[in-house]
């Protein structure tokens, strides 16, 4: 016999549909904005388990880190490519959190981040992150907490001058654009602590380089660098 929760839930999917975000499946826990077959063929990196991965290789010689890592693979007319632009350019904060939450699971299975007292999100142009109305590195930032308590600092840098985008350019170029392009405005906020800086993607690491440079100009702050994704350059 069909109960009247059934047929009300059934009403209630018809009116207001609660599908995959990956796949557009409606066989999907409400929870959650992805359904098991899309969240299974997330491209994980698993780097989180290893020192001396392809994150922290990136950033070898140019700035001093205690650990980093990627959560999953970038690539171009993927699944993942599919939902970035979901986060960034389509209002979907919820699968920004969930995803976070995904990092926090993976950064507990390990030791290697286990001294961390705070997360930072790497700071949008003002003027971006209003048309956008949030900045993504801070709902993934909140993601994380949620799995892994520690405080989202939200105002410790900015970034106070625009710059062009980075999608198009080199190692170089990038570097050129974004040098001296954040601003450390709390200091004493991060003084002696471990700090994870988060943002959605690495590529060179130019702006992940020029944020954490900022960030270690505090007395005796220690950095490490988590992001969802690593995209191939």
């Amino acid at each position: 016999m069909i109960t009247i929760k059934e047929i009300k839930d059934s009403f209630l999917h018809l009116v207001f549909p609660h599908v995959c975000d990956g796949c557009g499946s409606d066989i999907i826990n409400e929870e959650s904005c992805l359904c098991f077959r899309c969240l299974a063929a997330l491209p994980e990196t698993n780097f989180h388990l290893h020192s001396g991965n392809p994150v922290e290789k990136i950033f070898w010689g140019r700035i001093p880190l205690v650990s980093a890592t990627a959560q999953y693979y970038f690539t171009k007319e993927s699944l993942m490519q599919h939902l970035m632009h979901l986060l960034k350019y389509k209002g979907n904060k919820e699968l920004g959190f969930q995803l976070g939450r995904l990092m926090g699971i993976a950064l507990k299975e390990t030791n290697r981040f286990n001294t961390i007292e705070a997360l930072i999100p790497l700071p949008l142009f003002p003027s971006k992150e209003k048309k956008r109305g949030y900045n993504q590195a801070t709902v993934l930032c909140e993601g994380i907490a949620e799995i892994f308590p520690l405080p989202v600092l939200k105002n410790v840098v900015t970034r106070p001058q625009h710059t062009e985008t980075q999608t198009k350019k080199g190692r170089i170029d990038r570097w050129k654009n974004i040098e001296g392009k954040f601003e450390l405005m709390n200091p004493a906020l991060i003084k002696n602590k471990h700090v994870l800086l988060v943002d959605d993607v690495v590529t060179t690491g130019a702006t992940l380089e020029a944020c954490g440079q900022e960030l270690l100009s505090s007395d005796n702050t220690r950095l490490s660098i988590a992001t969802l994704c690593i995209a191939s350059r």
